[in-house]
């Protein structure tokens, strides 16, 4: 009986996401703005990359937003300034991204807990002195103009609805990517050493490497996410790299449920979606509404939005 349940709970899930997925396609056709779905994504893509280090491997970065916005800085000025084409400025910027990560991980990952949080918080502050100091990213005003050019050089990317497209298929890919990761073999070493490392280590594990990929990994997809945003959007400022940033996504995370695959998702368009929608009615206090959002999804739903889901479907199985 269990296991009739739990494939039918499976084809539920997988036809669920079929149908989010066709909505996700219908989006600009029915009245959703595409820059603002594109946007959405490309945050949802990026909790999906620190989703991978802190749900499945048990890492918490006060840095990513490093990751991102080196991403975003190196493709706009790469596609604006050296002419690069928008697909080898978005390979460019999630490789450049994969390097800074190798750098910050080599250090960091030595370390635990608020160690290692505070090691990769240290690093992305130094990350943003080069992005305001440096004189090709603008310093205060950004990296401005950053055209969308021509992917593969005959698929014009002004056009909305042509980007939302790219955007879309890079996100599902990134998604099935990280379905993958964690379901492989790796991806089980990954949660065993995040559930108890010292026995990790007893079974002949080397912990370190494992950690470092899986850090790796986690600013690779970051970056890439920056990168897009920079393309959908035209530019790359401080707010790519600021702390705050690397803070909302902790936040996008924890709300939509942490170790899972479709929380980070919606936690990002929770999170991209409060602020479009109340920027214009409450202002600046839209950062209070939210952090009240953030309080009482702590205390009433730990486990995030999907987790607490998760969890009411198990304690029904059970109970049958």
């Amino acid at each position: 009986m269990h296991g009739a349940s739990a494939v039918t709970l499976q084809r539920r899930a997988r036809l669920l996401w079929l149908v989010v997925l066709a909505l996700l396609v219908a989006a600009p056709f029915i009245g959703l703005y595409p820059v603002f779905m594109m946007k959405a994504l490309c945050f949802a893509i990026f909790a999906c990359a620190f989703n991978l280090l802190l749900g499945y491997t048990g890492l918490l970065s006060f840095g990513h937003a490093a990751f991102m916005g080196s991403a975003a800085y190196a493709t706009g000025w790469l596609v604006r300034s050296a002419g690069w084409s928008p697909e080898l400025g978005l390979v460019a910027g999630t490789v450049i991204a994969a390097l800074i990560g190798l750098g910050v991980g080599l250090i960091a990952i030595r370390r635990q807990g608020i160690y290692f949080a505070m090691i990769t918080l240290a690093m992305a502050q130094m990350v943003y002195f080069v992005c305001l100091q440096a004189p090709f990213t603008g310093g205060e005003d950004g990296l401005q103009g950053v055209p969308r050019g021509d992917l593969f050089g005959f698929i014009p990317l002004a056009d909305d609805v042509t980007m939302y497209f790219l955007v879309l298929a890079v996100f599902v890919a990134v998604y099935l990517g990280v379905i993958r990761i964690v379901h492989s073999p790796y991806g089980q070493v990954l949660k065993a050493i995040r559930e108890n490392e010292p026995r990790a280590v007893s079974l002949g594990y080397d912990v370190d490497k494992y950690k470092l990929l899986a850090f790796v990994l986690s600013t690779a997809i970051a970056g890439l996410a920056g990168a897009l945003k920079t393309l959908v959007l035209g530019f790359a400022t401080l707010s790519d790299v600021h702390w705050s940033l690397s803070g909302e996504v902790v936040l996008m995370t924890l709300l939509g449920g942490m170790g899972t695959f479709a929380g980070p998702v919606l936690g990002a368009f929770t999170i991209v979606g409060l602020q479009n929608f109340l920027a214009d009615r409450v202002g600046s206090w839209v950062t209070v509404i939210i952090g009240a959002i953030f309080v009482v999804c702590v205390v009433a739903f730990r486990r995030g939005f999907v987790g607490e889901l998760l969890a009411w479907q198990q304690r029904r199985r059970k109970a049958a």
